[in-house]
C-alpha cells in the first residue's frame, strides 16, 4: 500500500522527519509530496526542500521525494496511493486537518487520512516556529536537521532570505 505525506516542508523539521520515519514503518511505499506553492515567502524552493529531504531519507528505502502542486487529491490518484498521512501536534491541528481530510475525501472517495500524532519532544514544533527562533538568533538544535540549519545560515549569508540576525 502507497501512502502520501504532503506539506510544505519549510524548512523540514525534526517533527517531520519523526513522522516521515514512523509512517515508513507503517507503509510499503511512503511518498513525501512537497507542495511547490510559488505565492507562499519560502526559505527554499520546491526543488531544494524536495533534494534535502531526499538526502536525510536516504536510509530509508521505501521513501520517495516528489513536489507537486495543484490538488492533493490528484497527486494521490496519480501515484496510486490511498492513504494520506497527516501529523497532529494539538487537538487545533486536528479541526484544519479534519476539514482537509474530508475534502480529499470528496474529490477522491478512495482516499483515507491517517493521523499520526507527533512524539512528544516535537509537539510544540512547527516550520515556523523554527524559523521564527532561527532568524531571533535561538538555538534551533532540537528543532531541525544540522544540514538543514548549515543551509538556512547559507541562505542568510548569501541575502537569498529576509533573516534579521
Amino acid at each position: 500500500m502507497t501512502a502520501v505525506y504532503p506539506g510544505s516542508f519549510d524548512p523540514v523539521t525534526l517533527g517531520h522527519l519523526d513522522i516521515i520515519k514512523r509512517a515508513s514503518r507503517l507503509y510499503e511505499r511512503l511518498i513525501v509530496a512537497v507542495l511547490n506553492n510559488s505565492s507562499k515567502d519560502q526559505v527554499f524552493t520546491a526543488e531544494e526542500r524536495t533534494g534535502m529531504i531526499t538526502e536525510l531519507c536516504v536510509g530509508l528505502s521505501n521513501v520517495e521525494v516528489a513536489s507537486f502542486s495543484g490538488l492533493l487529491a490528484d497527486f494521490v490518484r496519480a501515484n496510486k496511493a490511498s492513504v494520506v498521512i497527516r501529523g497532529l501536534r494539538a487537538v487545533t491541528d486536528f479541526e484544519y486537518e479534519f476539514q482537509m481530510a474530508l475534502t480529499n475525501r470528496s474529490l477522491h472517495d478512495e482516499i483515507e487520512t491517517v493521523f499520526l500524532p507527533a512524539s512528544l519532544q516535537y509537539l510544540y514544533l512547527s516550520s515556523s516556529v523554527a524559523k521564527e527562533v532561527f532568524m531571533l538568533g535561538g538555538n534551533v538544535d532540537s528543532m531541525l536537521p544540522p544540514e538543514v540549519e548549515k543551509r538556512m545560515r547559507l541562505k542568510t549569508k548569501q541575502n537569498q532570505y529576509n533573516i534579521k540576525r
